[in-house]
């Protein structure tokens, strides 16, 4: 069977992981720090803090803009997602708006989330579904739009946990003034075993953030002799010196990673364009995807993912759309985009393990079907 995911894992990770454990320094310390800076260095942006997973970066993220509201302020997301996204919202005491989902892309629809905002929105999510970046340019003009109508400017919170390496005209993800988090869950295309980072617009966001992943309380004061004050209690969100010790060994192969997953989408997009029943997503020139995983849409799910099934070849949809929920159902809303693709989107295995011959025996299996 050709899996769907795969983990990403360096030679060297073990042996990192082992010098950590015998060093007696397995929380927050050194490697930590040094994690922090090949990724500030990686992304472009200075201001980089780890955490121990990136829906603790969401949650954090959004207490960085929205703060503790009062119950009644919104998050304008998509519901085409890891429910992380969206539950992130809720542990704030925030609600969710739904944006609908562009067919095309299936990212958030630009014109829907335009017409939501309101003086009651407190930030904006936005995912790069597989990888593919949302127009960043068009969503800054909205911004702006609605800070000329309203009077304060909107945070922009982009959830990069698709997104590793992806690129919008020609600057990395993570560079564009908003706040992004990243994942290294398992079979991300960086790995630390688990864990997240924020990559932050500002100096300010960016000590706040690295104050509040620690419960609030400076780590670089001298505890015992001056015990720092708390002016804002935090979370137990940090990363420890053995997720970081595996960032950083697979870090260097972080690229080829991605690389390998482009050239599989790029083999893909060749063999499969045209075939009826399919239809792939767009693919704009001023964005590199990373390709975390290849969705298409399919007119008869079931009956594509038995064919793949019986051919040895792993598929599904990823995500369940968030909004059918028991937990969120009072934020339902009629979304006609989603409507449209819900049923029809599927993942083929596009990462690094799949082989020349692999990718050629998914596109025949793909094209027998019609």
């Amino acid at each position: 069977m050709i899996p769907l995911f795969k983990v990403p894992m360096s030679d060297e990770a073990p042996a990192a992981v082992a010098e950590v454990v015998g060093s007696g320094q397995i929380g927050q310390g050194a490697k930590v720090a040094e994690f922090e800076e090949a990724l500030a260095a990686r992304i472009g942006n200075p201001r980089v803090a780890t955490v121990n997973s990136a829906t603790a970066g969401l949650q954090l993220a959004l207490r960085l803009v929205a703060g503790d509201d009062d119950g009644q302020g919104e998050v304008l997301s998509t519901p085409l997602t890891m429910e992380a996204t969206n539950w992130a919202i809720l542990a704030n005491r925030l609600r969710i708006k739904w944006v609908d989902v562009d067919p095309a892309t299936l990212n958030v629809d630009l014109d829907d989330l335009a017409r939501k905002i309101t003086p009651r929105t407190r930030a904006i999510m936005v995912v790069h579904f597989a990888g593919y970046p949302v127009d960043l340019d068009r969503l800054a003009a909205i911004l702006d739009d609605a800070e000329a109508a309203f009077g304060s400017r909107i945070t922009v919170i982009e959830d990069c946990a698709h997104a590793w390496g992806a690129t919008y005209r020609g600057a990395p993800i993570g560079t564009h003034g908003n706040i992004s988090v990243f994942s290294f869950q398992a079979i991300k295309h960086l790995t630390t075993g688990d864990g997240g980072a924020l990559a932050l617009p500002t100096d300010e966001l960016h000590e706040r953030a690295r104050l509040l992943r620690w419960f609030g309380i400076d780590r670089s004061a001298d505890r015992l002799r001056n015990p720092p004050d708390v002016p804002e209690w935090g979370y137990k969100f940090h990363m420890t010196d053995i997720n970081a010790s595996i960032g950083l060994a697979n870090l260097t192969k972080a690229d080829e990673v991605v690389a390998r997953h482009r050239d599989n989408a790029a083999f893909y997009d060749r063999e499969l364009a045209g075939v009826p029943g399919l239809e792939l997503t767009e693919r704009a020139g001023d964005r590199q995807a990373s390709f975390w995983i290849y969705p298409m849409k399919v007119d008869d799910r079931d009956g594509f993912l038995k064919r793949m099934d019986a051919a040895g070849i792993m598929a599904s949809n990823v995500h369940e759309r968030n909004d059918l929920h028991t937990c969120v159902r009072e934020y339902a809303a009629l979304l006609p985009g989603l409507e449209r693709v819900a049923k029809r989107v599927v993942c083929v295995p596009v990462g690094w393990w799949v082989t020349d011959e692999q990718r050629r025996h998914i596109v025949d299996t793909i094209k027998e079907g019609w």
